[in-house]
């Protein structure tokens, strides 16, 4: 059995991931693709109730060291019961948010540097994605696509740490350009999918 394909989308919040990662998803079954749809953090039983204390607005008092090292347990479980066994049986795994997320949520936009990173490579466990789709669009544009919504906990945070977030992003993106993808998220819902596309063709071959 050949191994699968692994895909992540990132982005800021009100990018546009869902409806991107939507029509990815359509367009890769029709062309004969076993996929997989998951996310983070969340994915798993466990992972989806870390999700609750991670997101919960009435968990202000979160300390960013407790944050990060919730997401980077929730990673470990969704890496170890779903993505490495469905790659292992050969299926397209799409994955709004991964390890880029933590990056670029708590080193940057937290502050906590490379603990980050170290963190995380014991939950990634050497299983890292085939390409990533960076949607690329200015913090205060999104903030603006979102507003209608009710905010989690990690969307209240104030428009300065938004704004190190879209930094961390563009600064993972010049230092990983063979695996990050960056799109400006600014354009028609399909000319982004078009693009997707196109690059999606050159990492699966078809």
């Amino acid at each position: 059995m050949t191994r699968g394909y692994f895909i992540t989308f990132e982005g800021g919040d009100g990018s546009g991931k869902s409806t991107q990662i939507a029509l990815l998803r359509d367009w890769l079954m029709q062309a004969g693709y076993d996929v997989i749809l998951t996310r983070e953090p969340g994915g798993t039983r466990i992972s989806e109730k870390i999700r609750e204390l991670i997101l919960d607005p009435d968990n202000q008092e979160m300390a960013d060291m407790t944050e990060a090292l919730l997401y980077a347990a929730a990673r470990a479980q969704l890496v170890s019961q779903m993505i490495k066994p469905a790659l292992a049986e050969g299926k397209v795994v799409i994955c709004d948010r991964f390890v880029d997320s933590s990056i670029a949520y708590q080193a940057y936009g937290r502050g906590l540097g490379d603990a980050v990173g170290v963190i995380n490579s014991y939950a990634v466990d050497g299983c890292m994605p085939d390409l990533t789709i960076l949607l690329r669009l200015d913090p205060e544009k999104g903030s603006s696509r979102i507003a209608d919504r009710e905010h989690d906990r990690i969307e209240q945070a104030p428009d300065a740490f938004h704004r190190k977030v879209y930094e961390g992003y563009l600064a993972l993106e010049k230092t990983y350009p063979e695996r990050i993808f960056g799109i400006d998220a600014s354009g028609t819902i399909e000319e982004i999918a078009d693009e997707i596309r196109r690059r999606v063709h050159t990492v699966i071959g078809r």
